[in-house]
C-alpha cells in the first residue's frame, strides 16, 4: 500500500506522529492555564468541587488534544486514501469479536488485580511515590459522587474519551507503526503496551496497564476494527469508575484476589485470545505488504 502513504517510512511516521503529539501537548497545557485563569483558580486544591469541576474540563479537553487530535492529523497526513479505515474505523472480521472483547476484558479483572498486588512488591523511589501518592488523591476527589450526575460525568470523561482517544493514538496510530518497524505483529503489541503503560507516570500500575494493553492490542490486530478495542477499554473503565464510585477504598488499594481465581482469569483470557487469532484472516502481508486498495485488504478507500 506503500503507493496509498504520502509518509512511506515507518520511523518518518513516527518522527510525525510524536511531532504532532508535542504541538498538541504545548497546546492542551496554553489551554488549562487560561481555563484556570478565567475560572478565577490560582492554586490547586481537590477539596473545592469548583477546582474538582474545572479539573474535569481540562481532563476532558486533555483527551481530546492529546489523544484524539493526534492520530486524526497523522493519519490525515500520511495517508491519501480514507483515513478512517487507515486508523481502524471499520467492521471487525467476525461480529462476535465485540462481546468476545467485553467479556475478555471482564474476566481480565482478577488477573489484572493479582499483577497489581505483584507491582507493589516493586520499590518506587521516594519521588516517585510521592508523585503516586499525589495521584491518587487527586483520583479520589474527581472520583467523589455527590449526585447520579458525578457518575454520568466520570464515565465520560475517565471512562468513554481515554478509551476512544487511547485506542486511536496507541493502537490505531503507534502499534500500526511499531509493527511495521519490528515486523511482527506480536512484538509491535506488547512494545506499544509498554510504551502505553509508561506514558500513563503510574508506576505503581505498570504492570496490569501493560497487560490490558497487549490484550487491547491483540483485539484490535485480530479483529482489525478499532471499534473492538474502543469497546473493551471503554468496558474496562467504566466497571473501575463505577466501582471506585462507590468503594473509594479501592482506589488506594487493589482488593484481594485469590491466586487461583487470577490464574483461572489469565487461562480465560488466553483461551479468548486464542480463539481470536484463529478466527482471524488478517496477517502482516495484508496490512503492510499490498499496493492496491480492494475489499479485502482493509484499506477501503
Amino acid at each position: 500500500m506503500s503507493r496509498h502513504l504520502s509518509i512511506k517510512k515507518p520511523w518518518s511516521q513516527l518522527g510525525a506522529l510524536l511531532g504532532i503529539f508535542c504541538m498538541m501537548f504545548i497546546l492542551s497545557g496554553a489551554v488549562s492555564m487560561i481555563i484556570y485563569a478565567v475560572g478565577g483558580i490560582k492554586s490547586a486544591d481537590f477539596n473545592n468541587v469548583h477546582f474538582v469541576n474545572v479539573a474535569k474540563v481540562i481532563q476532558a479537553i486533555s483527551s481530546i488534544l492529546l489523544f484524539i487530535v493526534p492520530p486524526f492529523l497523522f493519519a490525515r497526513f500520511s495517508f491519501t486514501g480514507n483515513y478512517g479505515y487507515f486508523l481502524g474505523f471499520r467492521n471487525a472480521e467476525k461480529s462476535n469479536m465485540y462481546m468476545l472483547a467485553i467479556l475478555g476484558i471482564i474476566l481480565a479483572m482478577p488477573f489484572v488485580i493479582w499483577l497489581g498486588h505483584l507491582n507493589e512488591m516493586i520499590p518506587l523511589p521516594e519521588n516517585l511515590t510521592k508523585m503516586e501518592e499525589e495521584t491518587v488523591k487527586q483520583l479520589m476527589a474527581i472520583l467523589k459522587v455527590r449526585s447520579v450526575w458525578d457518575i454520568v460525568i466520570n464515565v465520560f470523561v475517565i471512562a468513554l474519551l481515554p478509551a476512544i482517544g487511547e485506542e486511536l493514538f496507541f493502537r490505531g496510530a503507534l502499534q500500526r507503526i511499531v509493527i511495521q518497524l519490528t515486523r511482527n505483529p506480536w512484538v509491535g503489541i506488547i512494545l506499544t503496551a509498554v510504551l502505553f503503560s509508561a506514558l500513563h507516570f503510574q508506576f505503581s500500575g505498570f504492570l496490569p496497564r501493560m497487560f490490558l494493553g497487549i490484550v487491547l492490542g491483540a483485539f484490535y490486530w485480530f479483529s482489525g476494527s478499532i471499534y473492538t478495542s474502543m469497546i473493551a477499554h471503554f468496558a474496562n473503565n467504566a466497571v473501575q469508575v463505577i466501582a471506585a464510585s462507590y468503594a473509594p477504598k479501592f482506589v488506594e488499594k487493589n482488593p484481594q484476589t485469590p491466586v487461583l481465581a487470577a490464574m483461572a482469569s489469565g487461562i480465560v483470557v488466553w483461551a479468548i485470545l486464542w480463539y481470536f487469532q484463529k478466527q482471524s484472516t488478517v496477517t502482516y502481508s495484508k496490512v503492510y505488504e499490498t499496493d492496491e486498495l480492494t475489499s479485502t485488504n482493509q484499506f477501503i478507500a
